[in-house]
């Protein structure tokens, strides 16, 4: 199998490298490769990169995901979350290759408080979800052979989190105040990147059958949770993980999305119904808790006794 992998340096590309090297040659590019192009918007570059390594899977973990910034910035938006991913999927039907892409909670308009499913209406609420959907719009009606895996809230031990934003502020502020009325599961890219190398190793070994698993599947992890809520947590297993850790923030307030005005408008129901996943590759999803408590076990300093 010969992987050609996007986005390679962003959290959830990391965590690609790792999961999908067993499987066969991943070539890895960013938007600063040189020797090919990995650029999403440049996207003659793009054709001409998949047309030379002719790889028989693709696995694009890049998006433009500033989803305040789209909202003045829409034509980049659309071009690298809508017709790169076009692109991509063009030169995969040529190739016959397999396409792997990656989505979000965004595409739905957050009403109501069950978890959606892959057929649910859609119904974005600002830019960035718009050019998401129409990325999946385009691959669906281009290439055949496609995983496309909606998530949600995505952390990683590496690079910035909503996690260590908490703790940081937890450090430097006498109290925090944190929305509790947008619902969702955080979701690692570690468990992201592992269910996709096992999705793919289970196409490989579909052989004829391997198409009938192609389509849209939401991928995050189990239970659910607010940013208040979450917040809570993580403050409360650093200060379990490291009891010296000085935490200065006496009091951590739930307040409404109202609270903290942005660009974009955001959806309050994110939750995610994960059954379709779970069923077709033989999954479980473990609880959002675990993945934390694991990242933050990684990224917290842990003192060594002394002999």
């Amino acid at each position: 199998m010969k992987i050609l992998l996007l986005g390679k340096n962003g959290q959830l590309g990391w965590e690609l490298q790792r999961s999908l090297a067993p499987l066969g040659d991943v070539i890895a590019l960013d938007r600063h490769s040189t020797h090919f192009c990995g650029d999403l918007s440049n996207l003659a570059g793009l054709a001409d990169t998949v047309r030379t390594i002719q790889p028989t899977v693709i696995v694009n973990a890049a998006a433009y995901t500033a989803v305040d910034k789209a909202e003045s910035e829409p034509e980049l938006a659309r071009t690298i979350n809508a017709l790169a991913p076009e692109v991509l999927a063009r030169e995969a039907t040529q190739l016959g290759a397999w396409l792997v892409h990656y989505s979000t909670d965004y595409v739905f308009g957050g009403g109501g408080d069950q978890p959606w499913r892959e057929d649910d209406p859609t119904f974005p609420l600002n830019v960035y979800g718009q050019t998401k959907l129409l990325g999946e719009h385009m691959i669906d009606w281009v290439c055949p052979r496609h995983l496309i895996f909606r998530t949600s809230w995505v952390y990683a031990a590496r690079g910035g989190n909503f996690a260590k934003t908490m703790l940081r502020l937890a450090q430097e502020r006498d109290q925090l105040n944190v929305i509790n009325d947008q619902f969702g599961a955080p979701t690692g890219a570690d468990l992201i990147a592992d269910v996709t190398a096992h999705a793919l190793r289970q196409v490989a070994q579909s052989g004829a059958k391997a198409d009938t698993l192609a389509g849209i599947y939401h991928l995050v992890a189990s239970g659910g949770t607010t940013w208040f809520e979450y917040a809570q947590h993580v403050i409360a297993q650093a200060q379990q993980l490291q009891p010296a850790l000085h935490i200065q923030a006496k009091e951590v307030n739930p307040v409404l999305s109202s609270a903290f005005p942005t660009a974009a408008t955001r959806p309050h129901n994110s939750r995610l119904d994960t059954s379709k996943l779970q069923e077709i590759f033989g999954l479980t999803l473990p609880q959002w808790q675990d993945g934390v408590g694991r990242m933050l076990a990684e990224t917290i300093p842990i003192p060594i006794p002394a002999d």
